[in-house]
């Protein structure tokens, strides 16, 4: 088995004391705030934030993230390499209590995630990935014993019918064009609800085969699960052109993307 580099190690470290964090304060009467652009934020968020930037940034490499403060791009299209962190992804699966939200920790060298990182604070769960390492998945209580890790490989075939992943918060966009674009290549389609980038676990697992977002997400939103399909064979492409997605960009916003585990006949909508 791959040795983990001392860098993924750290952000491990990171991910678990983030999510001990936001149990703590999910298992307690919690209060909520709305950010400026309406969407909401939690005492669970900020205390992650705070246990990941207190791991991380004495590695010397900045962060980018959710809840940390942004350095303007003209710093930032200097870095070579930059951390690009959600340490609540899924606040609104948070506030309503069904489990489903996740720590998101990637690292981006020269534009490319080169590794990423998904961790289920109630699952106690983590999935992660490189093309360097390979891709795991393990519980909390077994990170410093890679002997108990278990390896993924990239799913040999394609679901029939096919699985598409989606969101319990957010539908928008031409996801019924999508849809019948994959009735092309199967005759049904089946759904996978799940929040926040836990989704990536069953795209992984070849427990769902395929994740449209045509809605507003954010880098941090999506880095980690592109690093781990991409080290899988899978990509996270551009819902549009194809092309794969690139971070640390001047608009940290995400253009529509289509996310999947194998390549496709779809390729855009």
């Amino acid at each position: 088995m791959t040795q983990i580099p001392l860098i993924y190690r750290r952000a491990i470290e990171a991910a678990l004391e983030a999510s001990h964090a936001i149990i703590e304060i999910y298992e307690q009467v919690f209060e909520q705030v709305l950010k400026q652009d309406g969407s909401p934020v939690t005492q669970a968020d900020l205390a992650a934030s705070h246990s990941i930037e207190r791991v991380l940034l004495p590695l010397g490499i900045p962060i980018t993230g959710e809840e940390t403060e942004k350095a303007a791009f003209e710093e930032r299209q200097h870095w070579q390499k930059c951390w690009c962190v959600d340490p609540l992804d899924g606040t609104k699966e948070f506030i309503k209590r069904n489990g489903e939200f996740a720590v998101n920790i990637a690292l981006i060298e020269n534009g490319q995630p080169v590794f990423g990182l998904i961790a289920s604070p109630v699952q106690e769960e983590i999935l992660l990935g490189s093309k360097e390492t390979g891709v795991f998945k393990f519980l909390f209580q077994d990170w410093q014993s890679q002997e108990k890790w278990i390896q993924i490989t990239a799913p040999q075939n394609t679901n029939n019918p096919i699985i598409m992943a989606c969101s319990r918060s957010h539908h928008s966009g031409p996801v019924l064009q999508f849809i019948q674009a994959l009735k092309k290549i199967t005759n049904e389609v089946s759904f996978l609800k799940k929040g926040s980038s836990l989704k990536f676990f069953d795209l992984a697992s070849g427990a769902a085969d395929v994740y449209p977002r045509f809605a507003p997400t954010m880098e941090w939103d999506i880095a980690a699960g592109q690093a781990i399909l991409e080290a899988l064979g899978g990509e996270v492409v551009h819902a549009e052109t194809g092309e794969p997605l690139r971070y640390n960009k001047a608009n940290l916003v995400n253009p529509y993307f289509i996310a999947r585990t194998k390549p496709m006949k779809v390729l855009s909508v």
